[in-house]
């Protein structure tokens, strides 16, 4: 759907159109792309960054408009990076990029966003912003967000619909209660564990067995 492979076979439709034979910038407009690794012009500063996420949305020889500020000014408080705005992209920490990074994608103000490991390099707390902005999105203004998460946990506690794939193929889709399971963990990871419910979410929460678990003192 990002355009980053052909299929080998059929086609990949958007609203029934063909994603492939779409112009750039129309399916911008309607798309958001955050890969895993993403690399930033040297010297480019966080607003500069962040305001090339208003690039589909700009005319031949438009100016920049108030719409487009309001956009990004609304990106960044929401990323909590205001504070970053003028500092250069590669002066920052790995859990500032990623921050800065998400404001980019979020200033798009796409139907559809994709993000490949969102929560990478952020401390758990700058992780639960995110995920809980993104469910923001999704619930106030109707976005649908497909992003790939290997916190199981988070994935299960956030995520409406999972899907799990092992060795490429498809193993198991479905909601968190349906696809997260210890069978489907021992599958796809190779690793046993235990299931339960999360008591704060209700939502399944995997417990993973070592080798050097420490069993319960019952004495």
């Amino acid at each position: 759907m990002s355009r980053l492979l052909k299929p080998k076979g059929g086609a990949v439709l958007l609203d029934g159109a063909a994603v492939h034979r779409l112009p750039a910038k129309e399916l911008a407009r309607t798309l958001g792309l955050l890969p895993q690794s993403p690399i930033a012009p040297e010297g480019i500063t966080v607003a500069d960054l962040v305001g090339r996420g208003r690039h589909p949305h700009q005319r031949l020889f438009a100016r920049w408009s108030r719409q487009d500020d309001e956009a990004v000014a609304a990106a960044l408080e929401a990323t909590n990076s205001v504070d970053l705005a003028d500092r250069p992209v590669d002066e920052l920490s790995g859990g500032q990029r990623q921050r800065v990074w998400i404001a980019m994608a979020l200033a798009q103000q796409t139907d559809l966003l994709l993000l490949d490991e969102p929560t990478t390099f952020l401390d758990v707390n700058h992780q639960i912003e995110v995920l809980d902005l993104l469910v923001d999105l999704n619930q106030q203004r109707g976005t649908t967000i497909v992003m790939v998460l290997h916190d199981l946990n988070m994935a299960a506690r956030y995520a409406d619909h999972l899907v799990a794939i092992a060795d490429g193929r498809l193993h198991a889709v479905g909601t968190p209660a349906e696809v997260l399971t210890a069978e489907s963990v021992r599958a796809v990871f190779g690793l046993d564990c235990r299931v339960i419910a999360d008591p704060l979410s209700g939502k399944p929460l995997m417990l993973p067995i070592g080798r050097h678990r420490m069993l319960a003192d019952n004495r």
